[in-house]
This record gives C-alpha cells, structure tokens and sequence, in this order.
C-alpha cells in the first residue's frame, strides 16, 4: 500500500522526466534545425565564391546540393532564390566563356524556374523577381531574331520590373539589372550610356549608405557588380574613359580578388584599349 506522500514524489518525479524528456526533443529539434540552416548557408556560399571565380561545375553542385532543402517551411524560398541564382550565374559566366547558346538557355530557363518559385512561396521576395528579370531579358536577348519570341519575354518583363520598382527602388541588385535596359533605350525614351551610368553610380552611393546583412540566406551582393558594369560601360561607351574603367575594375576586384571575369577578360580589354589611346 502506497501513501500520499509516496504517491505525491512518484508524480513529481514522473512530471519531472516528462520535463527533461521535453527539453531534450526541443533542444534536439533546435540542434537538427541549426544544422540544416548551417549546411544550407555553406552551400550559398561556395555558389557565390563559385560565380566570381566563373566555375561552372561548383555552380552545379550547389544547386544540386540545395535540392533537399527546396520544401523546407522557413527556408524554401530562400532555398529557391540561390538555386535559382547558381543557374542564373552559370549562364551569365557561360557569356562569358563562350558556352554554347542551347545550353545557356536551359540555364536561364531552370533559372526562371527556381527564381518564380520562390515568389510563389513569398509574394514579396523582390530578390527573385529582379532575377527573374535578369534571366528574362537575357532571353529576349538571345531570341532577337525571332521578334515575336523574343517579344514574349519582353511582356514579362514590363510588369514584373513595375513590381520590383514600386517594392523596392533603391536595391542594389535591381539598379544593377536595370543598367542593360538603360543601355539599350534611346536617350529620348529615357535611357541612353549616360542614363545608364547614372544609374549604377547611384546604385553604389545607395551601397556605402547600407548597414550589413545579419542573415546570411538573404541577398546582399550588388556592389561588386555596380563596380564591374561601370568598368564595362566607360571601356565600352561611344565615347571611353578608359581610365575611370580602369578604376572601376580594379576597385571591383580590392572587393572579390578571385573574380574570374574582371580581373582575367574585362581588366586585360581596358589595358589593352589603354595601350591603344597611348
């Protein structure tokens, strides 16, 4: 026969370890989490180191590696966005080294893909719509020869770029993407070379302006790029300033030393245009 003070310590004890055992789910539950969040910010990161150094098959790699975490509940979309971007970057370095034009296109398609998810996942992920828009201008691009194809591109991009106007003016990434289309508008539709320096060097003064990104998942590079596409512009405008791109170019790569593109093909082009003018 058990009293009642037995029976009273027997249900402290059993409350007890029914508290520990709890603890100890959360606590494992909290660790797995952490794990996953750690093995997917590993995985962004060697994308991004991937992108400057222009490796296709590290690239790769990291989408695929990404692909277990695309459904998960906190980190899907974000999940979504870098695989996105690592399809996006193989096809922007692909430019770049002469890959063939079928297989950029099923980059930048698998791209738009992974970018459209995201969204679809979270409305207001303003990051991947501005992917989105890189990826389909790149397209348009690639099918100006079929103007009715290359149009229906274009009628993506015009509703897609109000969005990301209206949600977000001042990202870095968004004025870096809107650089081409200002490039290639007639200064009397409101673009022009001008314009289009204009607006990456205001995309740089909104850069020093900016605190740094606590969350490591969420997108943050622009200002090596703004550095590199004002190199690009004053090397290749009617008019070049071969020793302002000179200066972009090489402040771009203080930022990223590894950056295959514009430390080993854009660097080497305005050298050469410089030994030129000399």
């Amino acid at each position: 026969m058990t009293d009642g003070f037995s029976r009273k310590n027997g249900a402290l004890a059993g409350a007890f370890i029914a508290g520990v055992i709890c603890t100890s789910v959360t606590i494992a539950a909290a660790t797995s989490t952490n794990d996953v969040v750690e093995k997917v910010v590993a995985i962004v990161s060697k994308i991004q180191r991937a992108d400057y150094e222009g490796d296709q098959a590290a690239m790769q790699a990291g989408y695929d590696g990404l692909e277990p975490f695309v459904d998960d509940e906190t980190m899907g979309s974000c999940v979504r966005y870098w695989r996105g971007f690592a399809r996006w970057r193989r096809a922007i370095n692909g430019f770049n080294d002469s890959v063939d034009p079928n297989e950029l296109e099923q980059h930048l398609r698998a791209a738009l893909d992974e970018f459209r998810s995201a969204i679809e996942k979270d409305q207001a992920f303003v990051d991947a719509k501005i992917g989105s828009l890189s990826c389909l201008g790149f397209l348009a691009f690639m099918n100006r020869k079929d103007q009715p194809r290359a149009q229906e591109f274009v009628s993506q991009i015009l509703p897609l770029l109000k969005e990301a106007i209206e949600a977000a003016p001042d990202n870095p990434r968004l004025i870096w993407v809107r650089g081409p289309i200002f490039w290639n508008t007639p200064p009397d539709k409101g673009g022009g070379q001008d314009k289009a320096i204009e607006n990456y060097e205001r995309g740089l003064e909104i850069c020093s302006k900016l605190k740094p990104v606590a969350d490591p998942l969420e997108p943050s590079w622009g200002k090596p790029e703004l550095m590199m596409s004002l190199a690009y512009s004053h090397l290749n405008k009617t008019t070049p300033d071969v020793d302002a791109a000179e200066r972009y170019a090489r402040s771009a790569i203080q930022l990223v030393p590894y950056w295959h593109y514009t430390r080993d093909i854009l660097l080497p082009q305005i050298l050469a245009a410089k030994t030129k003018t000399k």
